[in-house]
Order: structure tokens, then C-alpha cells, then sequence
């Protein structure tokens, strides 16, 4: 066998070869996980306000529950905008609008102009977004912390 019989065409590298972290992906399955992701985020937010909301009405008054529901529904407004900018990110655009940012400076400038509704809880309210963030977060580390049982 002479060097001239042998092929030039680079080899096919195999899944092995690849380096961790970096094995290609589908962009569908990619976004399928950010749709249940986001999803789980909702339902979540839901679940929270709902008990804030039933709970602040029992201790507190009903206008500052539904002072709090004007603030939770708006974080759950801001969300969703968050979810769709980040749907729309790609290599033609790199970076977040701040728009959303109008939203929450917009609800509290109506309340502290309307005399029937209060800062504090409409303010707390559009944070129980985050709440639900540190939710995930920390019931995926103690998932994730927890050993695997082998399974007979």
C-alpha cells in the first residue's frame, strides 16, 4: 500500500471524541424545555399566590390582598415578557429588550397616585416571580443532593 491509496477526507469524528458539555443539541428539544420550564415557572407563581393571597386576606384586609394580586398578576405579566424576549434571542439578536422595566415603574406610579391602592403590596406582589426563582432553585438542590437509589 502506497501513501498515494490512502484518502485524504478527514474522518468522522464519533460522540466519544466530543468534548462534555458541548455534544450537539436540537434547538426543538431545547425549546421544548424552556416551554415546560416556563410552564412549571406559572404554575408555580400561581400556586404562591394563591396562598399569599388567601393568607394576607385572612391576617391583613381584602384591599391589600387584592393590592398584592394587582402586584402578583403584574409579575406574572413581566414573566411572560421576559419569557418571550429570551424566545426571540438568537444569533440575530444578542441581547434582552429593558422595556419591561417601564411595566413595574408604571403599576407603582399609579399607586402612589390612586389613593385606593397601596406600594408595599403591589410591590411584593410583583416580586413573588422571584419567590417562585428561589423555589426551583432550591428544590432542584436538594433533589439533585440527594443520593440515587439503585432501583431492583
Amino acid at each position: 500500500m502506497s501513501l498515494s491509496d490512502q484518502s485524504t477526507d478527514p474522518t468522522p469524528t464519533t460522540r466519544q471524541d466530543s468534548m462534555p458539555g458541548f455534544e450537539d443539541t436540537e434547538p426543538v428539544n431545547s425549546m421544548q424545555e424552556f416551554y415546560k420550564l416556563y410552564q412549571e415557572f406559572l404554575l408555580i407563581t400561581l400556586v404562591l399566590t394563591g396562598i399569599v393571597f388567601i393568607s394576607v386576606w385572612i391576617f391583613y384586609s381584602l384591599n391589600i390582598a387584592l393590592n398584592y394580586l394587582l402586584g402578583a398578576f403584574t409579575g406574572m405579566l413581566y414573566m411572560r415578557m421576559l419569557a418571550k424576549d429570551v424566545e426571540r434571542l438568537g444569533p440575530q439578536k444578542r441581547q434582552l429588550n429593558k422595556n419591561r422595566f417601564a411595566l413595574l415603574v408604571v403599576i407603582i406610579l399609579l399607586a402612589s397616585r390612586w389613593n385606593e391602592l397601596q406600594i408595599l403590596p403591589i410591590f411584593l406582589g410583583f416580586l413573588t416571580y422571584k419567590a417562585t426563582l428561589i423555589f426551583y432553585v432550591v428544590r432542584e438542590a436538594f433533589i439533585s443532593g440527594l443520593p440515587n437509589i439503585p432501583k431492583p
